[in-house]
């Protein structure tokens, strides 16, 4: 089966041709470019399905073919996450718009996080808020954390259900996910995206005292507060840099004290985080970095590491390498890998997995 994988980030959208579950092809398009979509669909037409990633799945378990109830229940969740969530309906309608007898399937971030116990997906609100199960922990960059659990279990040479790993997708988004039988059991990131680790634009975790605090002295609208949350926090906020990981970097080299406190309290969040989640679990068979960070700063992945030897980690030499890697010392009880992000591959995979399910109907 030919699926053609769209995959719509911040700023760009990164596409792929998958062949029986092999990449053939691939390219990334600025979404400023209006015609990014019909580029894509003119590289690559002779497809029998297309697979677009959705960030926000709401109450969605699986991968499912797109209709119009289905866009329009998707279109309600785009206040949840702003950042993401419009483009790949625009996308979405692109492709049914250009290809409209091959069918489009939609691949859920959030299912990967669908059955976090309840302990794990519950918010302590009144009973009067949750009652619908609406307002809950739903977590995010699933299908990130899906491929690299079942390439850490190639290259540890075990079962998939058998792991339990820490996985943490460091990007321009920073999530940390605890994983126990194939599934994740707990995660950094809730109700949107906004929440745990700092990101290069996105604030994580902030005491809501505070914001209320803000807003009442400020004044701030809601919108105003979202738009500061989102777009002008994390890194970027900190550094008075575009928050792109590399431009910190570069302040620190040359000094720059917001920089460099930026970037301590970047690692200090992320081994929060890492810690928090490793508690979910009853044993630590591994943590796995992924993500656009531990592919190109693998020197970042190891500073952290070196702050986590309470959890059996010992970083080791991290060479700038395209191999998904242990990065840890050989006498580390409990290896560390940095595992190249793959959602291309876990798309299409869902989107045959969605076929299949109609064909049996």
């Amino acid at each position: 089966m030919r699926v053609l994988t769209l995959n719509p980030g911040s700023s760009s959208m990164k596409v792929s041709l998958i062949a029986d579950g092999v990449a053939v092809g691939w390219t990334a398009w600025d979404l400023a470019d209006p015609g990014a979509v019909a580029q894509a669909i003119r590289r690559w037409s002779d497809v029998d399905v297309v697979a677009v990633r959705f960030v926000h799945g709401g109450s969605q378990k699986v991968p499912a073919v797109v209709d119009d109830a289905l866009l329009a229940n998707l279109e309600r969740l785009t206040s949840l996450a702003p950042n993401h969530q419009p483009l790949s309906l625009e996308v979405t309608r692109e492709v049914r718009r250009l290809l409209p007898d091959i069918p489009v399937v939609a691949c859920f971030d959030t299912a990967f996080h669908a059955d976090m116990p309840e302990a794990a997906s519950r918010y302590p609100l009144p009973r009067s808020w949750t009652v619908q199960k609406r307002l809950r922990r739903y977590g995010f960059h699933g299908l990130s954390c899906q491929y690299a659990l079942h390439r850490t279990a190639e290259l540890l040479g075990r079962a998939p259900d058998e792991l339990q790993l820490v996985c943490a997708h460091v990007g321009a988004g920073v999530s940390v996910t605890a994983i126990r039988d194939g599934h994740g059991v707990d995660t950094s990131m809730g109700f949107t995206p906004l929440e745990g680790a700092m990101m290069a634009t996105r604030s994580g975790s902030v005491d809501p005292g505070l914001l209320l605090h803000v807003m009442q002295t400020a004044p701030m609208s809601p919108a105003e507060m979202a738009d500061a949350l989102f777009h002008r926090s994390g890194l970027a906020g900190m550094s008075g840099t575009n928050g792109d990981l590399r431009s910190v970097l570069a302040a620190a080299a040359h000094g720059k004290r917001d920089a460099e406190v930026a970037l301590d309290v970047y690692r200090h969040r992320l081994r929060r985080e890492i810690g928090a989640a490793a508690t979910s679990l009853s044993k630590l068979d591994a943590v796995v970095f992924t993500g656009g960070v531990a592919e190109y700063q693998p020197e970042v992945i190891t500073s952290v590491l070196d702050g986590l030897g309470v959890l059996g980690l010992r970083a080791g030499g991290v060479p700038h390498t395209d191999v998904d890697r242990i990065v840890t010392a050989a006498d580390s009880p409990v290896p560390a890998l940095i595992v190249r992000p793959r959602e291309d591959l876990e798309l299409a995979s869902g989107a045959e997995e969605a076929l299949a399910r109609l064909a049996v109907r």
